[in-house]
């Protein structure tokens, strides 16, 4: 996604040409572009002049949204997978706090990181980097 967004000149990329730059191999940039094109987030063209465009601009995406069709569920435990925890613990669960907490501070980072945001290698939360 970094890769389209920065190439990004009105024409298609053809993932030949992401595959050489990112040293990525072809089969498994199909796999992930066929997934973002199917949820919206690519505009794909097949033929010579085809390939692979943003379906909308660079800052207008989270990378939590790319990493949740990508990846799956960015939850940190399996009871959090779903809106409603069906748990059987979740009642008596000594660390169900500790997980939604985390879950809330993972889920709102990357929402608030967008695909512009890691073109210019900046975050709004860059005050969260530490030097000890």
């Amino acid at each position: 996604m970094i890769d389209l967004a920065q190439h990004n000149n009105g024409t298609y990329v053809a993932l030949k040409d992401v595959s050489a730059r990112q040293n990525i191999s072809i089969k498994y940039l199909e796999q992930i572009t066929s997934l973002l094109s199917k949820f919206g987030l690519l505009i794909s063209v097949r033929g010579p002049q085809g390939g692979y465009k943003l379906a909308k601009r660079a800052d207008e995406y989270s990378v939590a949204e790319i990493l949740r069709i990508t990846e799956g569920s960015l939850a940190p435990v399996s009871c959090l997978e779903t809106p409603v925890n069906t748990c059987s613990r979740k009642e008596f669960c000594q660390t169900l706090k500790l997980w939604e907490g985390l879950n809330k501070v993972i889920n709102d980072y990357l929402t608030s990181v967008s695909l512009e945001d890691l073109i210019h290698g900046s975050t709004e939360n860059e005050y969260f980097c530490y030097m000890i």
